[in-house]
């Protein structure tokens, strides 16, 4: 860990945090909620191990990394913004473009809007959502689902940071990383000890918690608040489709997995014709929704043969 080298990178008007190692094509890693750079840390001594230059930033909002705090500042175009101004900024042209959690929603939509940048994707967990020009995912959601769903939660400006804000920090992250059931996003019922899970280590459970009381929730969940805009701002993409090479993992105890038509849309057609230069989706058994910490050498070597295609 210690050969991880870490910069503050000006981008799109914030100062972007970024860890990277190693030198050769680059791999670009984007973390999802509410994760950090750290998800990455084994990533980044794998990939710089065999012959990549590997970069992992703090998203907008998360971390070491400045966090606006309206959510109109973290529409899509915003997010890919930052990405694309880091290239730049490191006078990178092109890279392999992997995203976990909302870190693939944001790399499908950098694969959408700037395809010249990208030389082949891994997606983890979250495949592609072509937008629905009637209704936004989230409204989509509600209504299969109902109010009470978690995103339309997070939707509610202050409700989780104040839940949240009742937790010890590390008990709160020791519950979402081990919640294997009803939601792998929410915490454990709180007068239950969560158990680390056995990927994980109490010096890994406190970096997130002591970044987290320090920067707070509110940037993360500014994501989700900014689902609609982002609906809204991307109508003349409707129909388009991604036009990159493209790997998609999920876990099979994954719950996005499971929402309603996603296994549908993954594995009878509907992904392939809005991705048609995707593979064939891996579905990795037993395995649940931080699948690049829960399956650290298999992640790993799937990422690497694929990339060393391209």
């Amino acid at each position: 860990m210690e050969a991880i080298e870490h910069q503050m990178i000006n981008t799109n008007g914030i100062k972007m945090h970024v860890a990277s190692i190693g030198t050769g094509p680059v791999v670009l890693l984007l973390h999802g909620f509410p994760e950090l750079w750290y998800s990455w840390r084994h990533h980044l001594l794998y990939l710089s191990s065999v012959g990549y230059r590997a970069i992992a930033p703090d998203l907008r909002g998360y971390g070491d990394t400045d966090s606006p705090p309206s959510p109109e500042s973290y529409t899509a175009f915003h997010l890919v913004g930052d990405l694309v101004g880091v290239l730049d900024e490191l006078g990178i042209d092109k890279v392999y473009l992997v995203g976990h959690d909302w870190g693939a929603y944001v790399a499908w939509y950098f694969s959408l809007f700037r395809p010249d940048r990208i030389k082949a994707l891994v997606a983890l967990s979250v495949e592609f959502f072509p937008r629905n020009p009637k209704i936004s995912l989230i409204e989509s959601y509600r209504a299969a689902y109902g109010d009470d769903f978690y995103m339309c939660k997070f939707k509610i400006p202050g409700l989780v940071e104040q839940v949240f804000g009742y937790m010890d920090p590390a008990e709160l992250f020791k519950g979402i990383f081990s919640n294997r059931s009803t939601n792998p996003l929410f915490m454990h019922e709180q007068n239950n000890a969560a158990k680390l899970p056995s990927w994980l280590t109490e010096q890994d459970i406190n970096y997130y918690a002591d970044k987290y009381k320090r920067k707070g929730f509110t940037g993360p969940l500014n994501y989700y608040r900014a689902f609609d805009r982002s609906w809204e701002l991307t109508a003349p993409w409707t129909g388009a489709q991604i036009q990159v090479p493209a790997k998609f993992i999920v876990g099979d105890s994954d719950l996005t997995y499971h929402f309603k038509g996603a296994k549908e849309y993954i594995h009878k057609g509907g992904f392939k014709r809005d991705v048609p230069f995707l593979e064939e989706a891996v579905v990795m058994e037993d395995t649940c929704h931080f699948i690049n910490q829960e399956r650290v050498h298999e992640t790993c070597a799937h990422i690497h043969d694929f990339i060393k295609k391209f």
